[in-house]
């Protein structure tokens, strides 16, 4: 499909415009039959048409109504077409739910048909043709856009991340392939970073306040919207809708970011069902030739598609809100890999259950030279900002320990276990008030097995379980457990199928990172150190990043 001249849209423009605004009004209430009067007289080479009834995604349902016009004209088929959102069209075909199946499926992506596979639609193929495309953008409000230095410079993907007041949407990526998109398009605008995994976890938990079905409820989020709701000025989106919305509301326009990294676009797989008679497969193969046609390209170059290799079908060089660059066509990648990132957005997505160990042990009171600080003073400090990256519902104890602390124990429970969101102000004073303990030394061991037995005890499915201790040194308590005898308890009530795992930081030039990682280790946690006590900002980060991929999950 390449471009066509000016004199064969004007031939072709006006008519189907006319029928795209039945089909429409058709669609609402089902199928909507596509078919002219000589269908049902006979006057062509069939006496009988033939029904091909295809499910459409509702972007392309009205080219796919107006190329049936046209085959319906000899007679012999009658095309009748549904606009369905392509997520309720594979659930109704894995469940069998009692309505007429479609002969032919398009929905706007591959993975819908890969979804619907795996649910049980075994007539469902695993691939299909690709009849056009679209590339995944974020959608940006005008204000926004500028702020960034649009026109005169196209934004791309890191530099929207990078941007704190932005406030992000995105459609669920458990049911839309823009969100599948969207979260691999986020993950390589932070490989970048000083630490790709703490940025990706920190940039997804920005979009999920503001998840919604679809996309649709995000256009209607937009800045100057009728909506109570929060604002969102940014949200993956598909160019295509982009270019509806923007033809409706030229001044509220939307001005298209595109990704630096290759990512999957909507790909619009025409899928025939396994099954289905030969004559209706004879007109799907037809409705096929249509779409692959020089008519078909006319149709969806007038509706804003690109081909399936990724180029653009119409000039719009004119329009700076979207690019006209060819952008190549990715395929998607395997099940696993989709798999992976939306195991990855489920555990940021999934609230916590953490318990965080403050060491207040006197070698915290060590200055930390350039910086004005106490050890102390800084790790409060990237603890408080940590906070924050925790889903409002997570639950969150902070114990301190040193030695001998409250009596014979080398812990004491300042921050009762409790949802984040609603004490976050009250956690934020009592972490500041937060003061080491001028002879205390590093009561590690005995905290660790203290707080790990109490997380396993409180273990809640749902929720990630874990334990957090900070810490700059190792372990001081010579009445207490040996580390090997810590080892094996915690070998022992480490628990697969409840899993609590213990994530170690370590800052500092007395911090042991042998030490910290043997602890971590038999949990299925991980210890993160650094010498320098002004990086433990980026390891924090980095430990609440391990947070988004915990097993079974990852």
């Amino acid at each position: 499909m390449g471009r066509h001249s000016p004199s064969a849209k004007k031939k072709r423009s006006r008519k189907p415009l006319a029928a795209l605004v039945a089909v429409v009004v058709l669609a609402g209430a089902g199928w909507a039959t596509v078919e002219l009067v000589s269908a049902n007289t006979g006057d062509g080479d069939c006496v009988t048409p033939t029904v091909v009834r295809v499910a459409a995604a509702p972007d392309i349902a009205p080219v796919v109504t107006q190329l049936g016009r046209a085959l319906a004209e000899d007679g012999c088929y009658r095309i009748e077409v549904r606009d369905r959102e392509s997520a309720t069209v594979a659930e109704s075909l894995a469940v069998s739910d009692g309505s007429e199946r479609p002969h032919v499926w398009l929905p706007d992506s591959t993975l819908n048909l890969r979804r619907a596979r795996d649910a049980g639609a075994t007539d469902v193929p695993e691939s299909g043709t690709s009849v056009a495309s679209s590339p995944v953008v974020l959608a940006l409000a005008k204000d926004t856009a500028t702020t960034l230095g649009w026109p005169d410079s196209s934004p791309g993907w890191a530099e929207v991340l990078g941007q704190s007041d932005v406030v992000f949407g995105i459609p669920d990526p458990a049911r839309d392939p823009v969100g599948v998109s969207a979260l691999l398009g986020v993950r390589e605008a932070t490989k970048t970073a000083g630490d790709p995994a703490a940025a990706y976890a920190a940039a997804l938990r920005r979009f999920t306040p503001n998840a919604t079905d679809g996309s649709a409820a995000l256009f209607g989020r937009l800045p100057g919207s009728a909506t109570q709701e929060r604002p969102v000025t940014a949200f993956p989106a598909s160019e295509n809708s982009v270019l509806r919305h923007n033809a409706k509301q030229s001044e509220a326009g939307l001005i298209a970011a595109y990704s630096a990294a290759a990512i999957p676009a909507l790909d619009y797989p025409f899928a025939v069902l396994d099954g289905i008679g030969g004559s209706e497969k004879a007109g799907a193969e037809r409705l096929l030739r249509a779409l692959a046609g020089q008519e078909g390209a006319t149709a969806l170059g007038d509706a804003g598609f690109r081909t399936p290799d990724g180029r653009m079908l119409r000039d719009r060089s004119v329009d700076q809100r979207i690019s006209a660059q060819y952008k190549p066509a990715v395929p998607l990648p395997p099940g696993t890999a989709v798999d992976e990132v939306l195991n990855q957005w489920a555990g940021v997505n999934l609230s916590s259950r953490a318990r965080v160990l403050v060491d207040v042990s006197g070698s915290m009171n060590a200055a930390v030279p350039g910086s004005g600080k106490t050890r102390m003073g800084i790790t409060l400090e990237a603890a408080e900002r940590g906070l924050r990256l925790f889903k409002a519902t997570s639950k969150i104890g902070i114990w301190t320990f040193s030695t001998e602390l409250d009596g014979d124990k080398d812990y004491r429970e300042i921050v009762p276990m409790a949802p984040i969101g609603e004490h976050l102000d009250e956690v934020s004073a009592k972490l500041r008030a937060v003061k080491a303990t001028a002879e205390g030394r590093t009561g590690l061991y005995d905290s660790v097995l203290a707080a790990y037995r109490q997380a396993r005890q409180e273990w809640e499915p749902g929720r990630l379980n874990v334990v957090v201790v900070l810490t700059d040194g190792r372990n001081e308590d010579p009445g207490g457990i040996s580390r090997e005898g810590l080892l094996a308890e915690l070998a022992g009530l480490h628990d697969p199928r409840r899993p609590v795992s213990i994530i170690g930081i370590g800052i500092g030039p007395d911090i042991d990172p042998a030490e910290l990682d043997a602890i971590t280790t038999p949990t299925g946690g991980k210890a993160f150190t650094t010498p320098d006590p002004t990086k433990i900002g980026d390891v924090f980060y980095a430990a609440l990043g391990k947070l988004a991929c915990q097993p079974p999950s990852c």
